[in-house]
């Protein structure tokens, strides 16, 4: 059911002021931020979480679900992947810690078995598609996947929780 649904997108690590220096304070806080805001989905009813995989926000989140799930068995985290090997670029934690999600995931499903120009649009799109809401942690600027996912979402008439990774700071969109 959608309303019992959240997907995530935020930015990758290069995109955000500390950028892979997760010991960084304010690191961190983004992620104790984060932790609140699904809390709160968590308890207003949300029981199953879509992650697209990405390095960053993605992979931070789906972690955190992990995480609750260990007190909250109801919990369900869904992988909405691009391609077969979107990790093999990374470096090595950022791999292996991909790995150790994928294995305790309760579904995968790749968008494609290859790459192709346009698969993590579409990966995108189907987060979308398969949540009632979004939580986005998103910076403001008009470009890219997060900018593009948040667009689609409000098209769709989804709710959204835009969570400031500088300001730590959220807000809510209704769902139209």
């Amino acid at each position: 059911m959608l309303e019992n649904s959240c997907a995530f997108t935020g930015h990758r690590p290069h995109k955000l002021p500390w950028r892979y220096n997760e010991a960084d304070s304010r690191c961190l806080a983004l992620k104790a931020a984060l932790s609140e805001q699904i809390t709160r989905l968590v308890d207003a009813g949300v029981t199953d979480f879509y992650s697209g995989g990405a390095d960053g926000v993605d992979c931070w989140a789906a972690l955190i679900i992990l995480e609750l799930r260990k007190k909250n068995p109801a919990l369900r985290l869904h992988m909405c992947l691009p391609h077969e090997g979107q990790a093999d670029k990374w470096n090595d934690s950022a791999q292996e810690r991909y790995r150790s999600i994928l294995k305790q995931a309760d579904s995968i499903v790749y968008v494609s078995r290859a790459y192709y120009d346009g698969c993590m649009l579409d990966r995108n799109h189907r987060l979308v598609e398969s949540a009632g809401s979004l939580l986005a942690v998103y910076n403001g600027e008009r470009r890219g996947g997060t900018a593009a996912t948040i667009r689609y979402a409000r098209k769709l008439g989804r709710k959204i929780v835009i969570l400031d990774p500088v300001s730590f700071e959220s807000r809510v969109e209704q769902a139209v």
